[in-house]
């Protein structure tokens, strides 16, 4: 029973833990929750730490929630906002001109990062991604079409890295 009662208490401590970690997102979603974690790696060497947060609503179409990715090395801006055009367009995410479009916004905002970095992006209803390093916020893209096509890089059926979305997808598909 004293068992039983000190999971229950480490599990209350670590969920609270978490929800304070992101408070960047608690405007735009209210009763934030990880749904799902994984990680990313590249030729053996891990890259990222990612996890998808979700509302009250869960993982549903229309509803707002965010992806967080935790950086285990230094990357510049410019090199995620690249690699990031590159994925959309494996992905199948927007038109050529569209990408184009997109990658210059996303190197105006994304900075480089270090060891530990978060970089969040809050996908908010009506389609507009606000991106945050750490608890600051870096900026917005609303442009038609962005938002479908930068979830796509890790929720897509389309991943080139379906192990992370099915690690990220676990708890929705449970639904």
């Amino acid at each position: 029973m004293a068992r039983l009662l000190l999971v229950a208490l480490m599990s209350t401590v670590f969920a609270s833990a978490a929800q304070a970690a992101m408070p960047q997102v608690a405007p735009d979603l209210p009763g934030a929750r990880v749904s799902g974690q994984g990680k990313f790696t590249w030729f053996g060497m891990k890259i990222y730490d990612a996890s998808l947060w979700v509302g009250e609503a869960g993982y549903a179409p229309g509803a707002p929630f965010a992806l967080e990715l935790r950086y285990a090395r230094a990357l510049s801006g410019v090199r995620i906002a690249d690699a990031s055009a590159d994925q959309m367009e494996k992905t199948g995410g927007g038109t050529k001109a569209q990408r184009a479009l997109w990658l210059g916004k996303m190197r105006a905002i994304f900075p480089d990062v270090k060891e530990g970095s978060r970089i969040t992006g809050v996908f908010l209803p009506g389609g507009a991604v606000r991106f945050h390093l750490d608890e600051a916020v870096l900026g917005t893209i609303s442009e038609p079409g962005f938002a479908q096509a930068f979830a796509g890089i890790w929720l897509s059926p389309r991943t080139t890295a379906p192990q992370l979305r099915e690690a990220l997808l676990k708890e929705a598909a449970r639904q």
